[in-house]
């Protein structure tokens, strides 16, 4: 069977790697393997969705409550945050169970221990989160993505806001006009796109 990024339990040995990526306004040294969702290289959607956000966040300040990243793969959003904001409570969640096991050896790597990592079902249901950030996985097919935000955009807190990096060419247009339609109770917009991705915002007020 064709293993992809998303299987719970890709085949073959673990072989861990080190790339040298940019995180938290420094270069870091990482490891990443076979088997998960970009092992070579930052990739140019999270690289675009890194450099736009927090700060940059034109509606005003940074949210707080924790942060999760939904989709980690070895861990480039989740580290990133727990780089930039050491008290805050970071979670990265994957179903690639290595996924979840390169982004623990990375957050040991950088000394991050208030980073969270976990499957999906392993988050306490009482957690809601100030801010959700995703490059999330357009090719697992428009009824799964559907099911895993309508499985975590609820879970944002009162002021909470969701940022999800999306090509335009894989629908990053009909994704936005699907949460806008589907999450009535959010403030959906699309404040940055660059080289052909878009940062979609999902505020809940």
């Amino acid at each position: 069977m064709t293993q992809h990024y998303f299987s719970e339990s890709p085949d073959g040995e673990l072989r861990p790697r080190e790339i040298e990526v940019a995180l938290g306004g420094a270069p870091r040294t990482v490891v990443t393997a076979g088997g998960v969702f970009s092992p070579e290289q930052l990739d140019r959607g999270t690289a675009i969705l890194l450099r736009e956000l927090p700060e940059r966040d034109a509606l005003g300040a940074v949210s707080s409550g924790p942060l999760l990243d939904l989709g980690c793969g070895w861990g480039a959003i989740a580290l990133d945050a727990a780089l930039d904001q050491p008290e805050r409570e970071v979670w990265a969640i994957d179903v690639n169970e290595r996924s979840r096991e390169l982004t623990r050896m990375n957050a040991d790597r950088l000394g991050l221990r208030h980073l969270r990592v976990a499957s999906p079902d392993e988050v306490p249901e009482d957690v809601r989160f100030g801010e959700i950030r995703s490059n999330p996985p357009i090719r697992v097919g428009k009824e799964s993505l559907h099911g895993i935000l309508r499985q975590w955009l609820p879970r944002l807190a009162d002021g909470g806001v969701a940022h999800l990096v999306v090509a335009k060419h894989l629908g990053a247009d009909s994704l936005q006009r699907w949460i806008a339609s589907e999450f009535t109770d959010l403030d959906v917009d699309r404040p940055a796109r660059d080289k052909g991705f878009h940062i979609i915002r999902a505020r809940r007020a």
